[in-house]
């Protein structure tokens, strides 16, 4: 895979440590577009999944990436497990806190399980076309 930084990996302790000033927080059927104002000023989104089987966080994830240009950390918070991870770094989460019981050891090595998508997502256009140079 190319030379991506991958998405963070965080416990709730280093969930709790890792302050910064403006946060965002949208609940899943939070409207993002509504938000714009704030999100444009914010160091940090916090989406959360309230449920594994809900992925509306994804969708907003998405709107805020490429509808809103957001730039900052992106965070997913809730019900995260290892094996959405992948999802969350496409659709354009930067950090990902984990749900308590996860082993991180295991969701590292979930993100390593493909080395590329013929899908574009947030992250590149079309990556199978491309080649680095």
């Amino acid at each position: 895979m190319n030379a991506q930084v991958r998405i963070r990996i965080l416990g709730a302790d280093d969930h709790r440590a890792d302050a910064v000033e403006r946060v965002v927080t949208l609940d899943n059927d939070a409207d993002p577009l509504a938000s714009r104002d704030a999100i444009a000023i914010a160091q940090r989104v916090e989406l959360c999944f309230p449920d594994f089987t809900d992925g509306r966080a994804f969708s907003q994830a998405y709107l805020i990436r490429r509808r809103l240009g957001f730039t900052g950390d992106l965070r997913a918070t809730g019900d995260v497990l290892a094996d959405q991870l992948v999802q969350m770094e496409r659709t354009g989460f930067t950090s990902a806190v984990l749900k308590e019981g996860v082993d991180p050891a295991d969701a590292k090595r979930q993100l390593e399980r493909f080395a590329s998508f013929y899908q574009g997502d947030v992250v590149r256009e079309a990556p199978f076309r491309q080649r680095e140079a």
